[in-house]
């Protein structure tokens, strides 16, 4: 996938308290992205952009619009991401 695909369906980085708790405890990372993209586009895309392995992908549809939570393989940080992503 080309970073202007991806860039079209990963919209921005979720900043929240709850996000910061999934970080440490489940190695999870929370985005805005595409209403129409489903999980499997969701999954190229956040690895094409930050060159990671995505284990799974959930999704809900909130007010604000559609969220990713996505878990990163084990030998991957969320950590080390969300403080490149300024999340922390």
């Amino acid at each position: 996938m080309d970073a202007e695909t991806a860039y079209k369906i990963i919209k921005g980085v979720v900043k929240t308290e709850k996000v910061v708790n999934l970080i440490a405890k489940e190695n999870k990372l929370a985005f805005y992205v595409d209403i129409n993209a489903n999980k499997h586009q969701i999954k190229e895309a956040v690895e094409a952009l930050y060159k990671v392995k995505v284990e799974k992908v959930n999704t809900l549809i909130d007010k604000k619009g559609k969220k990713a939570y996505v878990r990163l393989a084990p030998q991957f940080k969320a950590s080390d991401l969300a403080s490149e992503l300024g999340v922390m």
